[in-house]
């Protein structure tokens, strides 16, 4: 396959880079800063010099053109203030779902947040990044031109994966690490038979692969 991932620098996208060259896919990763092209290289990954902020949805169809499957695992940061939240969080969520809807790439896998929610409350940085991401996912869910799944992690952290997680609609809050997300991701980009879900994911007692079938009904 080959994949192209938005946000390709970030710690999951880094580890998914990985995990999909590893196993023999094509991976592209999205990036605005040309210093982090060798690290995309040593993940395994071609990087795409591309600021999401500033592309036109033309510019970024063009980088999706041929894939597979797309993944947009994007975002702000936790240093940055509520309007990087509106334009990264959301608007370039939206500008990749339009780009891979151009496209013709009907694959779309989201990285989005437990308690994301478009009517979300509070003025807080991470009351608007919830809403960002809730107002992202809601433009997702009603695109028909896309096989697309939203994953919602939920406290992340950067402990060694255990391959072990909980995925289900409705998980409730909990830590999981960014190692499981990515390997959760890695196998959602080829499971079409998630199209249509949102999924929550935290920590649990499941192997990454059994989850990921059981929720596609597998």
């Amino acid at each position: 396959m080959r994949i192209v991932i938005a946000g390709g620098h970030g710690q999951i996208a880094l580890r998914l880079e990985r995990l999909l060259s590893a196993r023999g896919d094509e991976v592209a990763g999205i990036i605005r800063n040309a210093e982090q092209s060798d690290d995309l290289r040593a993940a395994g990954a071609e990087p795409v010099l591309l600021d999401l902020e500033s592309a036109s949805v033309e510019e970024v169809a063009a980088q999706l053109r041929g894939a597979d499957a797309a993944v947009f695992a994007a975002g702000a940061g936790p240093g940055s203030g509520t309007a990087r939240k509106e334009t990264v969080d959301k608007d370039a969520a939206v500008l990749f779902v339009d780009a891979a809807v151009r496209a013709g790439v009907r694959r779309l896998v989201i990285v989005s947040a437990i308690r994301a929610d478009p009517a979300h409350p509070g003025d807080d940085v991470f009351d608007v990044y919830l809403r960002a991401k809730g107002e992202a996912d809601a433009y997702v869910a009603r695109q028909t031109a896309l096989d697309w799944t939203i994953l919602r992690p939920g406290q992340l952290t950067d402990e060694p994966g255990t391959g072990l997680v909980r995925l289900e609609a409705h998980t409730g809050g909990g830590p999981v690490t960014r190692d499981d997300v990515a390997a959760v991701l890695a196998e959602l980009v080829d499971t079409s038979a998630t199209a249509g879900l949102t999924l929550e994911l935290i920590g649990g007692s499941t192997p990454v692969t059994v989850a990921v079938k059981s929720v596609a009904g597998n």
